[in-house]
Parts: C-alpha cells; sequence; structure tokens
C-alpha cells in the first residue's frame, strides 16, 4: 500500500461487518475482560506499530472499558444495519493519563487519547471529486467499504472545548472537541450528542440529508508521537 492510502486509511480504518441478530448497541464490556463479541478490534493492513490495548475492568464499581495505546493504533467499532432512525449517543468517559505530546492539528502529533465515533453511510457521489478518488483507492487497497463520512468526538489536551476540526489526512472524518485540558483527569464526564444533527452541522456543504449509520466506533492512538494515554470509557448507549 502506498503512504498515502495507508494514511488515509489511518484516518478512515472503521471496516463495517455484520451481526444477525444483534441489539442496537451492545455494551463494549462482556463477561470477562476483553470486549463483547460485539465490537471488532481494528488495526491498519500491515500495520508495524503496536495495536490500541481494548480491555474490560472494574472501576468506581462499574465494569467499563479501558483504552491504552503505547505508541500504538487501533479501533473498536461496533457495526450497525444501516439503521436510518438512531440519533441520541450517550456516554460517559474520563482520561487517567493523557498525551501531552498529541496535537491534531499537525501530522506528526495526531493523537489522542480517546476518541467516540458516528460512522455514517454518505453516498460516494456527495464527495468532492479529488477526496472520492482518494477514497476509492483507500477501499480498493483495504477491501473495506471504508466510511465516507464520520464524525468523532474527540477528548484533546490542546484545544478548547468546543473547538470544530477535520482530521489532517482526510476531511471524511470531521471532529469535534467536547473535553480537554480543563475537564481534568480520573474524572467522569457525562455526554449526550445527537449525531444526526452534528452530521448536518459538520457536512453541510456535502450533504442536506442524513444517511444511515453504519457503526460506532471508540479509539484512542499515540503511534504518531511514541507516547502513552490511558482512558476509560461505560455507558454508551444508541437510539
Amino acid at each position: 500500500m502506498s503512504r498515502r492510502a495507508c494514511l488515509l486509511a489511518a484516518a478512515l480504518w472503521w471496516p463495517v461487518m455484520a451481526f444477525a441478530d444483534a441489539p442496537l448497541l451492545a455494551q463494549p464490556a462482556g463477561s470477562g475482560d476483553v470486549p463483547a463479541t460485539s465490537w471488532q478490534v481494528l488495526g491498519l493492513p500491515q500495520q508495524a506499530s503496536s495495536a490500541t490495548r481494548f480491555s474490560v475492568v472494574t472501576l468506581d464499581g462499574e465494569r467499563v472499558l479501558r483504552v491504552e495505546a503505547q505508541a500504538g493504533y487501533g479501533n473498536l467499532v461496533h457495526p450497525l444495519p444501516g439503521h436510518p432512525s438512531a440519533r441520541h449517543l450517550r456516554w460517559r468517559w474520563r482520561v487517567d493519563r493523557s498525551n501531552p505530546a498529541a496535537d491534531l492539528r499537525r501530522r506528526d502529533a495526531d493523537d489522542n487519547p480517546l476518541k467516540v465515533c458516528a460512522l455514517f453511510d454518505l453516498p460516494i457521489e456527495a464527495v468532492p471529486f479529488v477526496e472520492r478518488q482518494l477514497l476509492r483507492l483507500a477501499r480498493l487497497r483495504t477491501g473495506q467499504k471504508l466510511p465516507a463520512a464520520s464524525v468523532c468526538y474527540v477528548w484533546d489536551a490542546q484545544l478548547p472545548a468546543g473547538t470544530v476540526l477535520d482530521n489532517i489526512y482526510s476531511r471524511r472524518v470531521r471532529m469535534i472537541v467536547l473535553r480537554g485540558a480543563e475537564a481534568g483527569l480520573r474524572s467522569w464526564h457525562a455526554e449526550q450528542r445527537d449525531v444526526r444533527a452534528d452530521f448536518l452541522r459538520l457536512f453541510a456543504d456535502e450533504a442536506s440529508t442524513v444517511p444511515p449509520l453504519l457503526g460506532i466506533g471508540i479509539a484512542g492512538d499515540a503511534d504518531n508521537t511514541l507516547g502513552h494515554s490511558v482512558g476509560h470509557i461505560g455507558g454508551i448507549t444508541l437510539d
């Protein structure tokens, strides 16, 4: 895979798989110390860095998902069957160890400790021409239908809450900073987002209607900075 296609795939790497008779969004905390089988741990083709570690732990009396990135990269994805009406995404999260070298505005520092993403089945015809060709190339090289539009909610220590920005490698991923340095460490924060409204806000230049959801993703990475971060997520629901 060319370096450009690999970097694009890193930004978009949310392959979608089908699970028959699964609930809309199962809790990632399964019965053991690994995520429930409805969630898939995914990396990159021929990934050189270590994988982000997703595990289930008990914290403050609750079983939650632990996301630890040690100079690594990875995603945890829950596929959805093209659900057209789900809109309210809720979760609780905290960062226990931040990565001070991370900066989403720089290619060499494009890492963050926690990210929750809604993946949309935007028709490829709506994507601008150059980005459309890059997306087609990335899909061809990975063999996966990478989503054409993702709305990601991030925890970032460098940017103030409310910041909106594109992924440094691809505008197919657009982000909203929900929590930052002001949130502090080791403190739980609850979120509720209207993912449909956020999609229309972030992708207003390409779409006037909301396409179906393909999946929900959770991620944390430190492969660009070779740093170390730890965070936790619990109580994630979608309706």
